[in-house]
């Protein structure tokens, strides 16, 4: 049996284990159906943001190329961002392909479209089907997911030479919007001050460029993804472990996300990393009666250093 039959087939069965719904068997492409299954879904903004944010990321490809502005892609990059989403956003909701458009939801027809912009072009053949449209700006840290039935009048009456349409501004009333002015996951290095980019980047070496963002980005989560951006280099816990090394001396500690970090993290009153993320704090001895945030190492007790003050080697933590 091809994969095309199974589509079709009674054996029909997702990975779950459940029967999968047929394609192209359902209400013929009603809208509401589609949108009460996304909703159903568990944690649905975040893992939509999720989609977004790793999408992005692979295609700048930070790691072997340093770059974290969409702005510096390639035409040919940029146009695969769209296919990278559906890609993505399939694997993330373990979405059945469909007969004729990209996914199976719900036993309808769903085609993926995503824009940079929000100006989603759509093609002839979608019409009469429901699209999937989302949206991201990296510079905002937003995005947007709705879901809309194509029609001739919810479309612009000039195309492309391909024959794709935009959706008009009459049009944009008919999505049905799942986030509308969502937050996305933050690309730190983008969102970074010039001047403090500027110095991260630069640095020579690819190591010391994860030192430098270390030391200047503080009190702030760093993700792997930043890291390895930074550093144009794989193996991101091996780099955040050498700048603790490198950076104890000046008082700098690197939180992470088990043994001491989340305690030390909670009592400074910083952001609490995740698995792949970290926190850098510079700090210092505290003394009786300072009526500060501190924490405690073997009977020593430790603040974050103002700036200016001079520096105290850092405490020896079990990260």
């Amino acid at each position: 049996m091809t994969k095309d039959d199974a589509l079709f087939s009674d054996q029909d069965v997702s990975v779950s284990g459940s029967r999968a719904p047929l394609c192209g068997l359902g209400d013929g492409g009603l809208v509401h159906g589609v949108v009460d299954w996304f909703n159903r879904q568990s944690n649905l903004e975040n893992r939509f943001s999720n989609v977004l944010r790793q999408s992005i990321d692979e295609v700048l490809d930070g790691q072997r190329t340093g770059r974290y502005d969409i702005n510096k892609l390639e035409k040919t990059e940029k146009t695969y961002l769209g296919t990278k989403v559906e890609i993505v956003c399939r694997a993330e909701f373990d979405l059945g392909y469909g007969a004729e458009m990209d996914y199976c939801v719900s036993g309808v027809e769903v085609d993926s479209k995503f824009s940079l912009t929000g100006q989603w072009m759509i093609p002839r053949e979608a019409m009469g089907h429901i699209c999937l449209v989302m949206a991201a700006n990296d510079k905002k840290s937003t995005f947007k997911v709705g879901l809309v039935k194509i029609s001739e009048d919810i479309l612009t009456k000039g195309g492309n030479r391909d024959g794709k349409r935009s959706i008009s501004k009459a049009g944009r009333e008919s999505i049905h919007w799942l986030f509308e002015d969502s937050r996305l996951r933050e690309n730190l290095i983008l969102q970074l001050d010039p001047e403090i980019r500027s110095m991260v980047m630069s640095t020579a070496a690819g190591q010391g460029r994860v030192d430098q963002l270390f030391m200047n980005v503080q009190g702030r989560v760093v993700d792997r993804n930043a890291v390895v951006t930074a550093g144009r280099q794989l193996d991101a816990p091996k780099r955040v472990r050498d700048s603790r090394k490198r950076l104890a001396p000046e008082g700098v500690i690197i939180l992470g996300h088990q043994n001491d970090s989340p305690r030390i993290a909670s009592e400074l009153q910083l952001p609490t990393p995740n698995k792949g993320e970290w926190v850098s704090v510079r700090v210092v001895p505290a003394y009786p009666g300072e009526e500060v945030p501190r924490f405690s190492i073997d009977g020593a007790e430790y603040r974050a250093a103002e700036s200016g003050e001079p520096s105290s080697p850092a405490p020896v933590i079990q990260y």
